[in-house]
């Protein structure tokens, strides 16, 4: 029997729980500080076992999952050094930076026990073990961080045991890794927290700020609503890549500005060219470190009843619409009723569905 243990089943801790749980051979312990916590895990069903002994999950562990957040990782890793563990252990993190722990990982001995950062591209706007799914990591990427010394053969069976998840697993250096995210997450998440607070310090004085700033202003900050904590620690853990990114963004703008002082119009045309160029090169709706959106907007009339029926014909279809919502302010937005869905296939089936119903579907 192949014994994992993780250690913090929120989210992420609880997602691969449920990957892993009741596959033949593989035996999923939990770990919170919290009795509320462990009563929690087991009442969802996500693990087989879970105790607040951080000892008693380590002991006999084949695999250890670090499913803490960022500022937590290297007191976890100091505390399992200093534990026998299992020869051939496989320790491995969730965190969204990485050069950190890898260099902390670098300054202790595991005995025989290995480290292997890792950092699943993939969550929800949900937290807690309540939010998790087996389907979380579905083709999602997995990232790997495997030292250039690590045995060949401990990333292997890492990477092996994380097939369960049905992610792409694709290894990265650290550094490289937090440059990366660093750009395309954390400073759009920094981003979209100063733009939020700049529109709110203008609505204290005028509130038709909140009132017209629904649709694409919503749409394009919705990161600005994650967790506080969570981002406090990933930004400043970053904060030598989140600097620079920073300032680079500072040129950006300044260039903006010069051009429009300018009446530049070739080249703010050609920003947006570009931009649009660049951005519709990427790939549609493949899991990534900021979660899709599972959401397409219509143009209905207004009819009585219209809405009802729409709803009523997805529910036939066993379609389950997450949210539902008029738009009032249309500018940046293609469409009056915008549908959330939770998944991709309840997405795929209900654009078809609504274009069968002879609704010009916007996405």
């Amino acid at each position: 029997m192949t014994k994992i243990a993780i250690f913090g089943v929120g989210l992420i801790g609880g997602s691969l729980a449920l990957c892993f749980k009741g596959k033949p051979g593989l035996h999923v312990t939990g770990h919170s500080h919290r009795q509320s916590s462990i009563e929690r895990y087991l009442a969802r069903g996500v693990v087989d076992a879970a105790t607040t002994s951080m000892e008693e999950a380590a002991a006999d562990a084949d695999f250890i999952f670090l499913c803490v957040p960022v500022g937590n990782l290297e007191d976890y890793l100091r505390r399992l050094a200093a534990m026998k563990l299992k020869p051939g252990c496989i320790i491995t993190d969730v965190g969204s930076t990485k050069s950190s722990v890898a260099a902390c990982a670098r300054s202790l001995d595991f005995g025989d026990a290995v480290f292997i950062g890792g950092h699943p591209m993939a969550g929800k706007e949900k937290s807690g073990v309540e939010a998790a799914t087996s389907l979380l990591f579905e083709n999602a990427y997995y990232v790997l961080t495997p030292e250039p010394d690590t045995p060949q053969e401990a990333v292997d069976r890492l990477a092996g045991l994380i097939r369960h998840t049905k992610a792409n697993i694709v290894f990265v250096d650290p550094d490289e890794h937090d440059t990366i995210v660093g750009a395309i997450s954390h400073l759009p998440h920094v981003i979209a927290v100063q733009l939020v607070n700049q529109i709110r310090a203008y609505n204290e004085t005028n509130p038709l700020y909140s009132a017209l700033a629904a649709g694409g202003f919503r749409d394009i900050t919705r990161i600005a609503s994650s967790d506080p904590v969570i981002w406090r620690d990933i930004l400043i853990n970053n904060r030598g890549v989140l600097i620079r990114l920073l300032k680079e963004w500072q040129e950006g703008v300044s260039g903006f500005i010069e051009m429009l002082e300018r009446m530049d119009e070739r080249k703010v045309e050609e920003a947006f060219r570009t931009a649009g160029e660049f951005r519709s090169s990427l790939p549609e709706r493949r899991r990534g470190v900021i979660d899709p959106l599972y959401e397409c907007y219509i143009d209905v009339p207004d009819h009585p009843g219209i809405i009802g029926k729409i709803a009523t014909e997805l529910g036939n279809e066993r379609i389950n619409i997450s949210n539902l919502q008029i738009i009032e302010s249309r500018e940046d937005v293609p469409g009056i009723l915008r549908l959330s869905f939770r998944t991709q296939p309840d997405f795929d089936r209900a654009v078809q569905l609504l274009a069968s119903m002879g609704f010009e579907v916007n996405m």
